[in-house]
């Protein structure tokens, strides 16, 4: 599977061919009033707030999920900044001594890079950047998905936004129109914080102070035809995030592919006269997972895998052509968060996951979304092994859930 990647990787490095344009996706909806326009620095950002009842549980949670603060800046045609700031959950620390609202909140910064235009057809970017892995990944603008919260494999499988530092060549195939290509280097994963509950998600490690020598790389193929958006990604990459003395004494692997993770997604989009469809399906690999939970007792699993299939239609398309738009929307997910684990690590049934998710997406003009939706999530039973603190203290936990949610977004 390593070759396999490599060799994907290595041909995407030819393919810097001249074409007619840049390629943005949704996402680049923040950032092209600064390409298109003459103004030097531009101003723009994206919220969502969301209100969410537990039916089983009989509980609800109302929370500002996220506000994003985009600030980018041209300095000539051919070199320019982006920047996005990140606040979630609205409450960081407390507001005062003793009122009991202490944060939950979190502040980081989700982008940070120099982009460099080599010609009209290819840039490179340099610094916190968002590869292009899955769909979610680089499209997350609330606006862009439906649904109060994002797709579920896109934050479990693919630990969506899944954002790292390094270089990214970004480009389209000569001669072959609508084929685009990406390819990067980044620092790798951080096994520490792997784990079967969450899988590679908390191995992400979003620019902070980064130990180890461990890389990732990653490519991809994007091609538009007709009605049709075809993507599929890959990505290699060490997960000892130690210096050699360290990683030593815990008898793990380092260097640039320690303890190596692999993954593959392809995912298909179709849209036409107001019907959406769209799948994906993904496959994680982590190497060497008894070895980190030798060294970490975290549960690391050695494969991961999901696909989710998605049918929206625009009720107002024939009348209003999208400039207003009601989608109704119905999709299925299935999700295995421990496909396989290694000889020390411990099964359990609840991480493998299926969702039914069906649910309305009012925009009433471009960049506002209000949405509404029901998740029934059925898993299998939890692992009695994996429950530290027992009942009454220990948390209910249903095979068969519901919920309801209803939210709001912006973007401009």
């Amino acid at each position: 599977m390593r070759k396999f990647y490599a060799i994907i990787i290595c041909g995407l490095t030819i393919l810097n061919l001249p074409a007619k344009a840049q390629v943005f996706t949704p996402e680049d909806s923040l950032s092209t009033g600064l390409i298109r326009s003459q103004q030097a620095t531009v101003i723009s950002g994206y919220g969502e707030a969301r209100y969410n009842i537990d039916t089983k549980r009989k509980s609800a949670e109302a929370s500002l999920k996220r506000i994003v603060l985009f600030l980018g800046h041209k300095f000539n045609n051919n070199i320019s900044l982006f920047t996005e700031m990140e606040m979630e959950d609205a409450l960081v620390t407390s507001t005062g001594e003793n009122d009991g609202t202490g944060g939950k909140g979190d502040i980081s910064m989700e982008q940070a890079f120099l982009k460099f235009n080599l010609n009209p057809s290819t840039y490179i970017v340099a610094g916190l950047f968002i590869p292009r892995i899955g769909y979610i990944n680089e499209n997350h603008l609330p606006s862009t998905f439906n649904g109060v919260d994002r797709p579920f494999l896109e934050e479990q499988v693919i630990p969506a936004t899944w954002r790292e530092v390094g270089v990214g060549l970004y480009g389209q195939v000569r001669n072959i129109s609508g084929l685009n290509y990406s390819v990067a280097v980044t620092n790798g994963l951080n096994s520490r914080n792997f784990s079967s509950a969450s899988g590679l998600s908390g191995g992400k490690q979003a620019g902070q102070a980064v130990n180890g020598l461990n890389l990732g790389l990653s490519g991809s193929l994007l091609y538009y035809i007709n009605n049709f958006r075809i993507q599929a990604s890959g990505y290699l990459g060490g997960s000892t995030a130690e210096e050699k003395r360290v990683a030593d004494s815990l008898m793990l692997n380092s260097g640039t592919f320690g303890n190596p993770v692999s993954l593959g997604e392809m995912n298909v989009q179709y849209s036409h006269n107001g019907i959406g469809i769209r799948v994906i399906g993904t496959f994680a690999h982590i190497e060497n997972a008894d070895a980190i939970n030798r060294a970490y007792a975290n549960n690391s699993p050695e494969t991961m895998y999901g696909a989710y299939g998605e049918l929206g239609y625009d009720l107002l398309f024939k009348k209003y052509h999208a400039a207003k738009s009601l989608i109704l929307f119905g999709r299925y997910e299935f999700i295995d968060l421990g496909a396989t684990v290694p000889i020390n690590g411990i099964d359990n049934p609840a991480n493998r996951k299926q969702y039914f998710i069906g649910g309305l997406t009012y925009k009433p003009i471009r960049g506002i979304a209000i949405k509404a939706d029901y998740v029934r999530r059925i898993t299998g039973e939890f692992n009695p092994a994996l429950i530290v603190t027992p009942f009454p203290q220990q948390v209910p936990y249903f095979k068969n859930n519901g919920f309801v949610n209803t939210g709001i977004a912006y973007n401009f």
